[in-house]
């Protein structure tokens, strides 16, 4: 029988995923992380730094994601729909571990504005949520559209030595990827432009901001 969960069991458990996510404990599927078999490479203090900035915003970018699914669960009408963003939440936080991972291996830190991003992206989420699920997957598929596009770039800016990084940057992409075209497959429609570019503004903050502070 499946469990019926009362609205102050809802808020707990986003409680507890924001919690989670902020202090670095997101539950993941438990994959192994890309970079595990990977020997680290001699890296020059500058291309260290360079890594780490660069994961940094990946970082960034996965604690929004996770603000996202949480807002558009949060108001989706769908039940398919809650359980794609569930999904699609679930293997984020593997990326999220890994993103925290290789920056604190290159001994620097994550965004200290992560909470901000969080807050932001929640209230964007829960709007798409209300827009309607067509719309709310339309948005989960141009979010992971926008990802890949920047982890292209990431890949081609990276020390060329740098396996470990890269092979966790082609891992996420290959994820973002089929979260796109799943969406797409489950009823998901093209934003309109004027959204599109909005997310792309509010995205281009972000990455700036993260890849210094």
């Amino acid at each position: 029988m499946e469990r019926i969960y009362s609205p102050a069991d809802k808020l707990i458990d986003h409680a507890d995923r924001i919690l989670r996510t902020l202090a670095g404990h997101a539950k993941t599927t438990g994959r192994p992380d890309p970079a595990d078999a990977i020997n680290e490479a001699d890296l020059s203090d500058e291309e260290v730094t360079l890594s780490a900035r660069l994961m940094r915003i990946n970082h960034a970018g996965e604690v929004a994601a996770q603000a996202l699914y949480q807002g558009q669960s949060l108001t989706a009408r769908n039940k398919g729909v809650q359980q794609k963003l569930k999904q699609a939440a679930e293997e984020e936080n593997d990326h999220l571990a890994w993103c925290r991972q290789r920056v604190n291996e290159l001994g620097k830190h994550t965004s200290r504005l992560d909470p901000l991003w969080y807050v932001g992206s929640l209230s964007i989420g829960a709007a798409a949520g209300l827009a309607g699920d067509k719309w709310n997957l339309g948005f989960l598929a141009e979010t992971e559209k926008q990802a890949v596009h920047h982890i292209d770039q990431h890949l081609e800016q990276l020390p060329a030595s740098d396996d470990k990084t890269r092979a966790i940057l082609q891992q996420m992409r290959d994820d973002e990827m089929q979260h796109a075209t799943t969406a797409i497959e489950h009823g998901g429609v093209a934003l309109p432009i004027p959204v599109k570019k909005g997310m792309q503004l509010i995205s281009k903050i972000m990455t700036k901001s993260s890849f210094w502070v």
